[in-house]
Formats: C-alpha cells, sequence, structure tokens
C-alpha cells in the first residue's frame, strides 16, 4: 500500500475516541487501563494499528489522562505512543466540581496539576482540557454580563495558579489548549469568541500566549455562530497566537468526517492561512459508547452509524488520508508553506 507523503510541516494524528470511553479509554476503579486478551493497552493496539493501515503515517497521537490512573499504566502508554514513532499529546480530564466556582477551585486544581507533573514527567509538550465548565450537569444555567465576566476571571485564577504550581512555564510543556464543547454539552463556553476571552485573559495575565483555544470544528459548527463569525475569531486569534492545534471532527455526529455539512474544510483553510497552524489531529467517536448515553438522549442525531459498512478504525484512517490530501492541496495553492 503506498503511502501518502504529507508536504507541510505538520503533526497530523489521531485522538482515539473511536475505541470508546467505556471499555477502551477509560481507566477502572483501581486506574488501570482497559486491555486486550494479549495483555496490551487497547489504546497501543489501536495506535499500532492505524500506523500499520493507514496510507498516512501519523507523526503524533492525542490521548485522554483521567485523575487516579496507575501510574505504571500511565508510564507503559506514553511510552507506547514513542515507540510507534508519535509525539504523545495529553487531554486532562476534570470531574467533580465546576472550575468557573470559586468554591470548588480547591476541587479542580489538584486534577489538573496531576495532569501537568505527567506531562512534564513525559516531556510532553501539549495539553488540553475542557476545564471551562462541568460536562452535562443537570440544571446549568447560561451566564451572560457581569455573571459570564466573574466567571472568566475565576477561570484564571484557576488555571493561572496551577500553572504557577506545577512550574510549567519552565517545563517541556510549550501550550495549554482549551477545548470549548457544543450546547448540551456545555451551557457557557460553547463557541470559539467565549473560549477566546478567556485564552486571552489568561495569556494576559501570565504575561504570554500560552494558553490557546483548541479549534474543533465539530464544536465550531454546532454553536450559534455563523462559518464567516468563526473565521474572524479564527483570523484575531492568528495575530495573537491565540490557538494552534485543530480537530477535525464531523459537527453533531461526531462520526465519519463526510458528515461535517464543510465545517472541516472551511475552517481547517482557515486556520492554515493564518501561518499558526502546527498540530492537525482526526477525532471520531463511536454511536454506541455507554459514556456518551445522555448525549444521544439530548439529541439522537449524534447516535447514528456513518461508518456506512467500514470498521471505525477504517473510518479513522479514510479521515486522516482525507485530511492529508486537504493539507497537501493547502500546499500546492500555496496556503500553507511546504
Amino acid at each position: 500500500m503506498a503511502k501518502i507523503a504529507l508536504k507541510p510541516n505538520l503533526q497530523i494524528g489521531i485522538v482515539p475516541t473511536h475505541i470508546k470511553f467505556v471499555g477502551g479509554l477509560v481507566p477502572d476503579e483501581n486506574g488501570k487501563m482497559p486491555r486486550g486478551q494479549d495483555g496490551k493497552m487497547l489504546i497501543s493496539t489501536e495506535l499500532e494499528h492505524i500506523n500499520q493501515t493507514s496510507r498516512i503515517a501519523p507523526n503524533c497521537a492525542q490521548t485522554s489522562v483521567f485523575p487516579g490512573t496507575d501510574e505504571g499504566d500511565m508510564n507503559e502508554l506514553i511510552e507506547d505512543i514513542k515507540s510507534l514513532g508519535l509525539k504523545p499529546h495529553m487531554i486532562m480530564m476534570v470531574a467533580g466540581g465546576n472550575p468557573m466556582d470559586p468554591a470548588d477551585e480547591d476541587k479542580i486544581s489538584p486534577s489538573l496539576l496531576a495532569g501537568l507533573e505527567v506531562a512534564k514527567k513525559h516531556g510532553v509538550e501539549h495539553v488540553a482540557s475542557t476545564s471551562f465548565e462541568e460536562w452535562m450537569k443537570p440544571g446549568a444555567e447560561t451566564l451572560t454580563g457581569n455573571a459570564f465576566d466573574d466567571a472568566v476571571a475565576q477561570l484564571v485564577k484557576l488555571h493561572t495558579r496551577v500553572c504557577q504550581e506545577a512550574d510549567i512555564l519552565n517545563s517541556s510543556v510549550k501550550a495549554w489548549h482549551m477545548e470549548f464543547l457544543r450546547g448540551t454539552e456545555f451551557q457557557t463556553f460553547t463557541d470559539i469568541s467565549k473560549a477566546w476571552t478567556f485564552v486571552k485573559a489568561a495569556n494576559e495575565a501570565i504575561g504570554k500566549p500560552f494558553f490557546k483555544v483548541l479549534v474543533d470544528a465539530a464544536h465550531c459548527g454546532d454553536s450559534i455562530l455563523s462559518m464567516e463569525e468563526n473565521v474572524a475569531v479564527i483570523q484575531e486569534m492568528g495575530k495573537a497566537d491565540g490557538f494552534s492545534m485543530f480537530h477535525a471532527s464531523a459537527k453533531t455526529t461526531r462520526g465519519c468526517l463526510s458528515t461535517d455539512d464543510g465545517w472541516i474544510g472551511n475552517l481547517l483553510t482557515a486556520c492554515a492561512a493564518t501561518g499558526k497552524l502546527e498540530i492537525v489531529l482526526v477525532e471520531l467517536f463511536h454511536h454506541e459508547d455507554a459514556a456518551l448515553a445522555g448525549l444521544r438522549e439530548a439529541d439522537p442525531r449524534h447516535g447514528i452509524d456513518t461508518t456506512d459498512g467500514r470498521t471505525y478504525s477504517e473510518t479513522v484512517c479514510d479521515g486522516l488520508e482525507e485530511v492529508a490530501h486537504r493539507l497537501n492541496n493547502l500546499v500546492n495553492r500555496s496556503i500553507l508553506p511546504r
């Protein structure tokens, strides 16, 4: 099978969420990661399979880091990723409180701090989190006006505190990417403009563009902002070094990239045109993942099988190939440098 050569000097890879959170990504009550009959972690097995079968050779991977994960398993996972020739990037998972609430600051900060310590230990350069608010919080209200400003101020306090305690600015970590989510999942930080408001404030507080907005095409497409409004914010962020990571993911279905209704192509081009794009990750979710049952119940369009007869691994590989062609043609059109 002939491989596709990636023309731009970018990182390209996957977020292996398609193997399911429950049974694939989430550790058990003892912090041990799910493994196959061969004793190997399911994440590692899937990343190796993608490496072998994809026509585009990935050079990075972004994996979830859950609080309480067994240290030995975490060490093994990072080493497995590196042994495949992939740069490891981390998504720090947070639970147990509301990051916007001052009363919950001491509940949230330990899990973020633990994630940053893992990143430092393994020389990870890019971390990410959705630590704006609680996921799928029943009864959560949309904050506006002074309440929104107070939430931003508290988020800045929380995240800069964790940075200081971890001494993260003097470590291997180059950037912390903040991921907003769609409505239903979140209630307040549901579009790129609101995420950028926090990132600007946090970077001003620490005096450098360390925090970035993670530009996820799915979340942008599912927000209330138009395509043009999203592009305008991306252009503004580009001028201020406010982003460098892009998730190629389809809005609503979060499945095959053919269901994105044009959001990936348009926003990827906009990101490339700023000259700040560094990392592109393909992300699909399994339509039967038990962890996402609440989201499927809230929006049945999320629980659609879009594989069209393929395995999820094959669908992800097709996504990698499609994105690689897009990136190469951005080079051919002189939008991205070679």
